[in-house]
Order: structure tokens, then sequence, then C-alpha cells
């Protein structure tokens, strides 16, 4: 499964990046992000953008007060 640490990547170009990664992914695979900060904007971006996006199975849990993983699931065609 795809997993892309965005806390590395210029805060301008995160959503590209992760679109991109999100893109690249086969039906029924998961993107895990590691970020710096709930991806809340994040989520709601691509539950209005991104059909695949599977908003339903979306996960994300904290597990320092910098590290946020959260699981962006690709539904299945």
């Amino acid at each position: 499964m795809p997993r892309l640490d965005v806390r590395e990547i210029q805060p301008v170009n995160r959503h590209d990046t992760i679109h991109e990664e999100f893109e690249e992914m086969e039906p029924g695979e998961t993107l895990t992000i590691v970020n710096d900060h709930e991806p809340k904007p994040l989520y709601y971006e691509m539950a209005a953008e991104v059909p695949a996006f599977d908003e339903e199975a979306y996960e994300v849990r904290q597990n320092a007060p910098d590290e946020f993983v959260a699981e962006f699931p690709k539904t299945e065609e």
C-alpha cells in the first residue's frame, strides 16, 4: 500500500502530491498519509472532488502531537 510522509513536502505542494499518488493507485488500494496535523481539509477536498475516494472507509489516528496517520482508500471499480 502506498505511504506518503508529507511532513517533508512543502505545504503548498502537499495536496497536489497526494492527489497524484492517489490517482496512480489501483482500485481497492489505500493511500496512507503521515501529516503534522489532522488532514480534515484534505478529507473534505477529496470527498468533494475525487469520486474514487471511499470517504466511508477513511480513518485517521493521532500517534503524537505532530503525527497524524490518515488512510485514504480508493473504491473498487
